[in-house]
C-alpha cells in the first residue's frame, strides 16, 4: 500500500505543472523580405532611369507624371467639361497598343481589338486601369507604365515578360454611364 500511496504522490506531482510554451524548430528573420525591398528599390531606379530618358527623346510629347507611379502624355485631348471621365461600373470602350520601352511592339491594337471594360469591375493591369479613369470620350493618350503598374514580376504569361515596364497608346472610343 505505501508504494501506491508514493507512486499517487509522484504523479499528482508531474501532472501539476504548468504546461510549457513549444520553441520553434528554425527562426526566421525578415532578411528575404529585406532583400526583396531592396531588389525592388533598384529595379524601380533602374526603369525610372530608363523611362525618363525616352521621354527626354521624345521632345515633341509633353510628359506628366501621374500620382499613380506612372507618365502619361496627350495625342489628342478633350477640353470640353462636360465630358466625364470614367467612374465605377461604367463600361468603356477603347483600343489600345503595347510595346516595349524600345518601341517593339508587343501586341498591336489590331490584335488586341476593341475593348470594352467594366471600369473596376473587371480584370485589367493596374496601370492601365488608372490611366483609364484620367480619360474621357475621344480622348488619345501614350501612357509609359513601369513594371510594377504593368504586369509585374509574372508577366503575362506569353509576350511579356517579366519586370518588363511598357508603353501603351490608349483611344477610348465611348463611355457609357452605369445608369
Amino acid at each position: 500500500m505505501n508504494k501506491f500511496i508514493f507512486l499517487s504522490l509522484i504523479i499528482l506531482a508531474f501532472s501539476c505543472k504548468s504546461p510549457e510554451a513549444r520553441r520553434p524548430v528554425s527562426v526566421k528573420s525578415g532578411s528575404f523580405i529585406d532583400a526583396s525591398v531592396e531588389r525592388n528599390k533598384k529595379l524601380n531606379a533602374k526603369e525610372k532611369l530608363r523611362i525618363e530618358k525616352i521621354m527626354q527623346q521624345q521632345k515633341d510629347k509633353n510628359f506628366i507624371a501621374s500620382p499613380n507611379g506612372f507618365w502619361y502624355s496627350y495625342k489628342t485631348k478633350i477640353d470640353v467639361d462636360s465630358l466625364p471621365t470614367p467612374q465605377f461600373g461604367d463600361l468603356i470602350n477603347y483600343n489600345y497598343n503595347v510595346k516595349a520601352l524600345n518601341g517593339q511592339v508587343i501586341y498591336s491594337t489590331e490584335a488586341i481589338s476593341t475593348q470594352t471594360y467594366a471600369m473596376d469591375k473587371q480584370e485589367l493591369f493596374t496601370g492601365l486601369r488608372e490611366g483609364l479613369k484620367l480619360m474621357k470620350t475621344g480622348e488619345s493618350m501614350t501612357f509609359i507604365f513601369p513594371s510594377q503598374k504593368a504586369y509585374g514580376y509574372y508577366g503575362d504569361g506569353d509576350k511579356i515578360g517579366s519586370n518588363m515596364p511598357l508603353i501603351c497608346d490608349v483611344t477610348v472610343n465611348s463611355i457609357t454611364p452605369k445608369n
